[in-house]
C-alpha cells in the first residue's frame, strides 16, 4: 500500500500521481515534484489516497517540499518572464520567415527549460532559430509542435452552447472523435454545425456516444423492412434514445406514416437505403478531411510531463 498525492499542473490538464511519503498535504495545495521536464510546481486535486502496489505501473516520484512564499514568488516572476520570451520568439519566427504560429511560452519551474508551443501546416525546420532563442535566454530551448485542439484550450473561449469550452473547463485528454459517431447520432453532416472552436469535430459528439450504441443494437436500421400490427413498412427514420420507430406502410393506393415502440415491430430485412444529395456528399468529403487532420493532431501530443 502506497500513499499518493494527484497533481495538476495547469488547468483543466492531466492528473499526475506522485509518492506523499511522510509529507503532509491538503487539496489546493501548492507543491514542488520532479517531473521528467524538471522541477515543476503544480496543484493538487487528489489528497493522500492509498493504492495498493499493483495498482501503480511504475515507481512514483516522491514530492519535492509544499510550496513557500519564495517558491509562489518564483512562479509569478517566471509568469512575466513568459510574455517578455513569446514576444521575442514571435519577433524571432517572422525575421526567419518561418510558417508557423506561436500559442505559448513556459518556463520549467527551476527555469532549466524554456519551452515554445507552436502550429504549423507543414514540418518547420527550426533549427536556426533555437540557436537565436538560446543566445538571448541562456537556457535550454524546446520548441513543441501542438494540434489546434491544444491551441483553443490554451487561448480560451465559449462554444456554440454558450458555455466555457470543455476543453478550458473540465476535459483532461482529447479522445477521438470521428464521422460515424455524428451519423449514428441522427446529426447532420454539416460541418459548420458540428466542428468546434477548433474547427475540429466537436468533442460534446463522444459524451452519449455509448448510450447510442447501445440503443442502435435494438433498433432496425433507417430503410429496413419490418412487420407491424398493421402491415409490412419500411422504416423511415428512428427516435434512438426513445427507441420510436416510424415507419412508412403502402395500404394499396395510399401511403401512411406511423409511430411503433422498437419492441412492436419485428425486422424482416435489416437494409439501410438513404441516398446522399450533392450537398449532403460534399459536407460528408469535408468532414472526412476534417476527422483526417484530427487524426494528424493526436499524433502530436501536448503532455509535458
Amino acid at each position: 500500500m502506497s500513499k499518493v498525492i494527484g497533481v495538476r499542473f495547469k488547468r483543466p490538464g492531466k492528473v499526475y500521481f506522485f509518492d506523499a511519503g511522510n509529507i503532509k498535504v491538503k487539496a489546493k495545495d501548492k507543491v514542488i515534484v520532479e517531473t521528467a521536464m524538471g522541477q515543476e510546481m503544480g496543484e493538487v486535486v487528489i489528497n493522500n489516497k492509498n493504492l495498493t502496489n499493483n495498482k501503480i505501473k511504475s515507481s512514483l516520484k516522491p514530492i519535492v517540499r509544499v510550496a513557500t512564499e519564495k517558491d509562489l514568488k518564483h512562479f509569478t516572476e517566471n509568469k512575466e518572464k513568459e510574455k517578455e520570451a513569446f514576444k521575442i520568439c514571435e519577433e524571432k519566427i517572422k525575421k526567419h520567415k518561418l510558417g508557423m504560429h506561436l500559442v505559448d511560452a513556459s518556463y520549467t519551474f527551476d527555469n532549466a527549460k524554456l519551452l515554445f508551443y507552436f502550429t504549423a501546416d507543414n514540418r518547420i525546420d527550426f533549427r536556426e532559430l533555437v540557436k537565436d532563442l538560446a543566445s538571448i535566454f541562456k537556457t535550454r530551448i524546446e520548441l513543441r509542435q501542438i494540434g489546434v485542439r491544444d491551441q483553443v484550450r490554451r487561448i480560451g473561449g465559449n462554444g456554440v452552447c454558450g458555455r466555457e469550452l470543455c476543453c478550458c473547463t473540465f476535459l483532461n485528454n482529447f479522445d477521438t472523435v470521428s464521422i460515424k459517431m455524428a451519423k449514428e447520432q441522427n446529426i447532420a453532416l454539416n460541418p459548420a454545425k458540428i466542428s468546434g472552436n477548433c474547427g475540429r469535430l466537436m468533442c460534446c459528439l463522444r459524451y452519449e456516444q455509448e448510450a447510442y450504441e447501445e440503443k442502435l443494437k435494438k433498433l432496425p436500421k433507417v430503410g429496413a423492412i419490418v412487420k407491424t400490427a398493421d402491415g409490412e413498412g419500411t422504416v423511415d427514420s428512428i427516435e434512438i434514445l426513445k427507441g420510436i420507430v416510424r415507419v412508412k406502410i403502402k395500404d394499396g393506393e395510399d401511403t401512411f406514416y406511423k409511430k411503433y415502440l422498437a419492441s412492436e415491430i419485428k425486422i424482416i430485412k435489416n437494409i439501410e437505403s438513404k441516398e446522399m444529395n450533392q450537398e449532403e456528399r460534399e459536407n460528408l468529403k469535408e468532414l472526412e478531411e476534417l476527422e483526417k487532420l484530427d487524426q494528424m493532431d493526436n499524433a502530436v501530443s501536448d503532455d509535458d510531463m
